[in-house]
Protein backbone atom coordinates (compact mmCIF):
# COMPACT_ATOMS: atom_id res chain seq x y z
CA UNK A 1 0.00 0.00 0.00
CA UNK A 2 1.56 3.27 -1.09
CA UNK A 3 1.57 5.94 1.60
CA UNK A 4 3.42 8.59 -0.37
CA UNK A 5 0.20 10.57 -0.93
CA UNK A 6 0.73 12.07 2.53
CA UNK A 7 3.78 13.81 3.89
CA UNK A 8 4.60 11.37 6.69
CA UNK A 9 6.96 13.22 8.96
CA UNK A 10 8.10 11.90 12.31
CA UNK A 11 5.72 14.30 14.06
CA UNK A 12 2.75 13.19 11.94
CA UNK A 13 3.45 9.51 12.56
CA UNK A 14 3.90 10.16 16.30
CA UNK A 15 0.60 12.07 16.44
CA UNK A 16 -1.37 9.27 14.78
CA UNK A 17 0.38 6.56 16.81
CA UNK A 18 -0.48 8.43 20.01
CA UNK A 19 -4.07 8.93 18.88
CA UNK A 20 -4.55 5.23 18.11
CA UNK A 21 -2.85 4.20 21.36
CA UNK A 22 -5.16 6.54 23.29
CA UNK A 23 -8.20 5.03 21.60
CA UNK A 24 -6.92 1.55 22.45
CA UNK A 25 -6.43 2.47 26.12
CA UNK A 26 -9.90 4.05 26.26
CA UNK A 27 -11.42 0.90 24.74
CA UNK A 28 -9.59 -1.32 27.23
CA UNK A 29 -10.74 0.88 30.12
CA UNK A 30 -14.33 0.71 28.87
CA UNK A 31 -14.14 -3.10 28.85
CA UNK A 32 -12.31 -3.59 32.15
CA UNK A 33 -13.83 -0.74 34.17
CA UNK A 34 -17.18 0.38 32.76
CA UNK A 35 -18.11 3.87 33.86
CA UNK A 36 -21.45 5.49 34.55
CA UNK A 37 -22.14 9.01 33.36
CA UNK A 38 -21.14 11.78 35.73
CA UNK A 39 -22.12 15.41 35.84
CA UNK A 40 -19.25 17.83 36.27
CA UNK A 41 -18.61 21.50 35.72
CA UNK A 42 -20.13 21.38 32.23
CA UNK A 43 -23.52 20.55 33.72
CA UNK A 44 -24.20 17.61 31.45
CA UNK A 45 -23.59 13.89 31.89
CA UNK A 46 -20.29 12.78 30.33
CA UNK A 47 -18.29 9.56 30.09
CA UNK A 48 -14.55 9.10 29.58
CA UNK A 49 -15.07 8.99 25.82
CA UNK A 50 -17.07 12.23 25.87
CA UNK A 51 -14.35 13.95 27.85
CA UNK A 52 -11.67 12.62 25.49
CA UNK A 53 -13.59 13.93 22.47
CA UNK A 54 -14.10 17.34 24.09
CA UNK A 55 -10.41 17.46 25.03
CA UNK A 56 -9.28 16.65 21.48
CA UNK A 57 -11.69 19.19 20.01
CA UNK A 58 -10.68 21.86 22.52
CA UNK A 59 -6.99 21.17 21.92
CA UNK A 60 -7.46 21.63 18.18
CA UNK A 61 -9.10 25.01 18.79
CA UNK A 62 -6.38 26.01 21.26
CA UNK A 63 -3.73 25.25 18.64
CA UNK A 64 -5.64 27.09 15.90
CA UNK A 65 -6.06 30.10 18.17
CA UNK A 66 -2.37 29.98 19.04
CA UNK A 67 -1.46 29.98 15.36
CA UNK A 68 -3.80 32.91 14.71
CA UNK A 69 -2.63 35.01 17.65
CA UNK A 70 1.02 34.07 18.13
CA UNK A 71 2.02 33.78 14.48
CA UNK A 72 5.47 32.24 14.15
CA UNK A 73 5.86 31.38 17.84
CA UNK A 74 6.56 27.70 18.54
CA UNK A 75 3.57 25.52 19.32
CA UNK A 76 5.01 24.30 22.65
CA UNK A 77 2.96 26.92 24.48
CA UNK A 78 -0.28 25.72 22.86
CA UNK A 79 0.63 22.12 23.63
CA UNK A 80 1.21 22.93 27.31
CA UNK A 81 -2.11 24.79 27.48
CA UNK A 82 -3.80 21.80 25.78
CA UNK A 83 -2.36 19.32 28.29
CA UNK A 84 -3.59 21.50 31.16
CA UNK A 85 -6.98 21.80 29.47
CA UNK A 86 -7.15 18.01 29.06
CA UNK A 87 -6.24 17.43 32.69
CA UNK A 88 -8.95 19.86 33.78
CA UNK A 89 -11.51 18.21 31.49
CA UNK A 90 -10.83 14.75 32.88
CA UNK A 91 -10.76 15.98 36.47
CA UNK A 92 -13.73 18.36 36.62
CA UNK A 93 -15.88 17.91 33.50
Amino acid sequence: MALDWMAWTTETALFFATLFATLGVMTALAIWRPEADRIGILGLPTTRGDRLFLTLLGSAFIHLGWLALAGDAPLWGASIVSVLFGAAMFRWA
